[in-house]
């Protein structure tokens, strides 16, 4: 949907790179100063020219305009130039009640700029601002974002530092009362305990050496995420390292998601393998072992006064579980077992929060049909939880079309439990790292501190604007798993690398990274 424009005497003309588009005329907004209004008004950007008294536009004004080419209707806004540009395009409202009010905006942008964003200001508390992110396949995305007004005013604003031929779409606003914000800002913290043994070291922004857990707790981070192996072959993982990481969670405040692999090692959509002690177990065995091993953790978590908050049965298990009895070949056998999961752990706790967790968090017709089938089997859960790797899994547009169907046909809240992105390509251990070329990467995120802040905003942005506030959180998928000899991917070999240090959220110099802030600001 990028497309290029130029100047006239008289108008400005656009030629679209999406033949579908084809060659727009549009009129600049009139730089005055709008009346104010009780409430925001021509929200599709529907009235062109004759509507704009409502708006107005500051800096460089010409570069604000309406075109055709409207999300629901026939115009939109846009900001474009041709040379760099600065330009805020705002509606000022006031005899507004004091209260919460949400702003709603659904947004495109080709990414670039020095800042584009949505703000509220002068609303009687401090300004709020939600970034744009960028959206390379051309679809649309919603924002929101939410303030306090006192003193009855509110400015609506949208803001673009651009650099030549950058541009932002807007349309369809909503300011209503409400607000938003995310429930869970969490970090799945399972191989720091292995990390800290091995000696690795953490630091804070300002270079200060301390605890990783409290390093990101202070950072806004409020929910820890470990998984729990049945008998691993390091002995991480297990049983007695969860009970002692839970404990330091606990101390730091925080919330405890426990995720079950219900395996040794590794479970996720291509392996989904069963303990060694349980491999010749009949299906009903397995179903008592899954009871068992559940009932077991979470009984003892509770007994140390560290219960768990939220639980996952089985991780990513697109495929189903202990294969070959789990598989999803057998929706019947599939959901016998996490039948059998989810009912230990409503027996230890009946308040902790049960999630089901799949990747390819994209794919809605992955989602719908397993869901689909998981109701139909009688399967009862509390969260949807999903992975997210924008490198495998698809466009931003591509999540938010996912997180709002399920959400409402299922009528539960989603989170996405597993988010990470590279702020460097290279490998500090010598190992190949899972994302290391280029070619690799998300379009408009670089490998740099800077591109895995904006993944991680962006993503957050996305499950927040989920309607009905069911957008639980996101969780940052092992921020702490540094290159520290010793902690590598496979747990029987001590030698192995670790292919993830570019993606954790300390970087090559133990110092934390500037994505861990925004888990403070959302």
């Amino acid at each position: 949907m990028h497309v290029q424009a130029r100047r006239t005497s008289r108008t400005l003309m656009r030629a679209a790179v999406l033949p579908a588009l084809g060659a727009l005329l549009f009129a600049a907004l009139p730089a005055q100063q709008a009346g104010a209004a009780s409430a925001l008004t021509n929200t599709g950007f529907e009235s062109g020219t004759s509507g704009w008294s409502s708006y107005s536009a500051t800096g460089q004004d010409t570069a604000s305009y309406t075109e055709a080419g409207g999300r629901s209707g026939s115009s939109r806004l846009s900001h474009w130039s041709s040379s760099a540009y600065k330009v805020e395009t705002y509606q000022y409202l006031t005899g507004l009640s004091s209260g919460t009010y949400r702003l709603s905006a659904w947004v495109r942008s080709s990414g670039g700029q020095r800042s584009a964003y949505l703000a509220l200001r002068n609303c009687g508390s401090a300004e709020q601002r939600t970034d744009l992110p960028p959206t390379p396949d051309g679809k649309w995305i919603r924002l929101v974002t939410s303030v306090r007004v006192t003193g009855g005013q509110c400015t609506v604003s949208i803001n673009s530092d651009a650099r030549a031929g950058n541009w932002i779409n807007v349309d369809d606003l909503a300011f209503t009362p409400g607000s938003s914000g995310l429930g869970v800002k969490g970090v799945d913290v399972s191989m720091l305990k292995k990390s800290e043994d091995f000696g690795g070291t953490y630091r804070d922004s300002g270079g200060r050496t301390g605890d990783a857990l409290g390093i990101l707790e202070s950072a806004g981070a409020n929910y820890g995420r470990l998984k729990v192996w049945v008998d691993p072959a390091d002995g991480y993982n297990d049983k007695r390292r969860l009970l002692q990481m839970a404990q330091h969670i606990k101390q730091q405040g925080m919330k405890l998601l426990v995720d079950f692999h219900y395996s040794d090692v590794w479970a996720d959509p291509g392996a989904q393998t069963k303990p060694a002690a349980w491999a010749s177990h009949s299906y009903d065995g397995l179903r008592k072992d899954v009871y068992d091993h559940t009932y077991d953790v979470l009984n003892a978590l509770e007994a140390q006064g560290t219960t768990a908050d939220m639980v996952q049965i089985g991780n990513e298990i697109n495929t189903g579980m202990l294969w070959p009895e789990g598989s999803t070949d057998n929706w019947s056998r599939t959901a016998g077992l996490l039948k059998s999961g989810i009912a230990a752990a409503k027996a230890v706790d009946p308040s902790t929060r049960i999630a089901l967790h799949l990747a390819n968090g994209g794919d809605n017709g992955l989602y719908r049909w397993w869901f689909d089938n998981a109701t139909a089997q009688g399967v009862e859960f509390d969260v949807i939880a999903l992975s997210f790797y924008g490198y495998w899994h698809g466009a931003l547009s591509d999540l938010q079309t996912n997180l709002d169907d399920i959400s409402a046909r299922y009528g539960k809240p989603v989170m996405v439990a597993e988010t990470a992105y590279p702020f460097r390509l290279d490998s500090k251990d010598g190992h190949e790292n899972i994302i290391d070329l280029p070619a690799e990467l998300v379009a408009g995120y670089p490998a740099s501190p800077a591109g895995q802040a904006a993944w991680v905003r962006d993503v957050m942005n996305v499950v927040e604007a989920v309607p009905g506030g069911r957008g639980l959180g996101v969780i940052y998928w092992d921020p702490t798993w540094t290159a520290v000899t010793g902690n590598g991917w496979d747990p029987a070999d001590p030698s192995s690398g670790n292919a993830w240090e570019n993606q954790a959220l300390f970087g090559y110099d133990e110092k934390l990274l500037p994505a861990a802030a925004w888990f403070e600001h959302r």
